[in-house]
């Protein structure tokens, strides 16, 4: 939610102590997307609320201008709370809570819809309410569920919101973590498919239904993009997050993190741009490039672009070769690596991990994959066009076990990588089956984000050394 100047970001973590693995709403803030200030905790179960634990949800600002937030509670249903404070640290639960209850088995709602994960928002008086999950009574494909209400406490059921496509997804597919938004003159519901990750429709929302014209992707087997979420901010920016998960083996360490924010832009042609939001270049460092060069199936080492947090900006004319790209977080030995290959032929665009790291323990596979799916994909694959120039132009951060690549503002890959060895930390440029130019190669250190607690606030901490204007981006 973007409210009196601050980003708010809400997101889940589980406290052990709690039943249920104790699921919570935890909160950060920023005025910038740079420094960021922790919270307490907004949600929490407890004893004297109706839900077990807080699982996915949204928010927004009601018709009396209070910012709530609407979120699926465990065992219970659909549950919304309100502000008390412009800080968005105190919240109060609605009395009638859960306002759209979980319907039980021989309840006669239970094979027409299904309460699971919220979506809502205020058109004009009405306040719309997707709840997301299968196609009732079979639970079989994607869809959503459309409720009304004029007060936040009485909700009434309409119908399926869309209908599924079997050209698009899969039987198993659902519709969780939904976030559906108008975004130039298309509408776009931005949702996960537990076996298959982050994806999206582009279509057209009339009387209540949404009419989807396409579907995409933005995971893809191996990869770890997953429960999205978006916000309007003041300059009229659509934001995007996801959470990136840990891609390691069950009953390891399982620490996941949230990607880069994005901007969401529609196009003439009637898709989406997503590109890094601007403020991230607030933290680059030492800035360096290489010289252009053309390699004929060659590969050359660049000491000056080694480090394991990196911004790195390069474009690559790939006429004429079989598969280009670039090695990153490579030991000398290239015992570790993982390479970003774009492949000619084909005309797609891969994170090639399977030399990642020699952590036994780390597994990409999509997070809810059925059995017959649940295996190691350490290469991620997804369409890529050039651009009309035929180039590719790709952004590439890397920060730790994260990898995110941007190519040609169409295209997005995000991975786990958990490089070992203090070693590996070398970038190579590749060409394999023919020649490939490269432009100069612009790197940057990216200097860590700004931390803080409610308590002691570090607004004021050097980091930006430029600022951000309304409209008008970095000066």
């Amino acid at each position: 939610l973007y409210w009196r100047g601050r980003y708010h970001l809400f997101y889940i973590f589980q406290d052990p102590s709690l039943p249920r693995r104790g699921h919570c709403w935890g909160h950060a803030s920023s005025a910038d997307l740079v420094h960021w200030r922790f919270h307490p905790p907004a949600l929490k179960p407890g004893p004297d609320v109706p839900e077990e634990g807080i699982f996915s949800g949204c928010a927004l600002v009601t018709r009396e201008g209070i910012p709530a937030l609407v979120y699926y509670g465990i065992n219970a249903g659909i549950c919304i709370a309100f502000a008390e404070d412009d800080d968005l640290v105190r919240w109060r639960r609605h009395p009638a809570n859960p306002v759209i209850a979980e319907p039980k088995r021989g309840d006669p709602a239970f094979d027409v819809y299904r309460v699971f994960d919220p979506h809502a928002w205020l058109d004009g008086d009405v306040y719309h309410m997707i709840l997301g999950g299968l196609v009732k009574p079979h639970n079989v494909r994607d869809t959503a569920y459309l409720f009304t209400s004029r007060d936040l406490e009485h909700w009434d059921y309409q119908r399926p919101f869309y209908s599924p496509n079997p050209n698009w997804t899969d039987a198993n597919e659902d519709c969780a973590c939904p976030d559906f938004f108008k975004l130039g003159s298309r509408h776009v519901l931005m949702c996960i498919s537990h076996p298959r990750g982050t994806r999206y429709y582009l279509g057209r929302h009339h009387a209540g239904t949404f009419i989807p014209d396409s579907h995409h992707r933005l995971t893809y087997p191996g990869g770890a993009s997953f429960a999205p979420e978006s916000l309007l901010d003041g300059m009229g920016r659509r934001v995007f997050w996801a959470w990136a998960i840990a891609q390691r083996r069950p009953g390891t360490d399982q620490f996941a993190t949230m990607t880069l924010p994005s901007v969401l832009t529609a196009t003439d042609s009637g898709g989406l741009m997503i590109e890094p939001v601007r403020e991230i270049e607030l933290l680059r460092r030492n800035p360096r490039e290489t010289a252009a060069l053309t390699l004929d199936n060659d590969e050359r080492l660049f000491p000056a672009l080694a480090g394991d947090c990196l911004e790195l900006r390069l474009a690559i004319q790939p006429r004429g070769v079989r598969r280009a790209g670039l090695s990153v977080r490579a030991a000398p030995n290239r015992i570790e690596e993982t390479r970003i290959v774009y492949d000619a032929v084909a005309r797609t665009l891969s994170i090639d991990s399977s030399r990642s790291s020699r952590d036994s323990a780390v597994f990409r596979s999509f997070p809810m994959a059925t059995r017959a799916e649940k295996r190691d994909r350490p290469v991620q694959t997804a369409p890529c066009a050039l651009d009309e120039d035929g180039m590719l132009r790709l952004t590439v951060f890397l920060d730790a076990s994260m990898i995110e690549v941007y190519a040609n503002d169409r295209c997005k890959l995000t991975g786990r990588i958990y490089p070992t060895l203090a070693g590996s930390r070398h970038t190579r440029l590749f060409a394999e089956g023919g020649r490939a130019a490269f432009s100069p190669v612009h790197a940057w250190d990216m200097a860590p984000l700004v931390y803080s607690t409610h308590d002691s606030p570090a607004e004021g901490a050097p980091l930006p050394t430029r600022s951000v204007v309304d409209g008008d981006g970095l000066k």
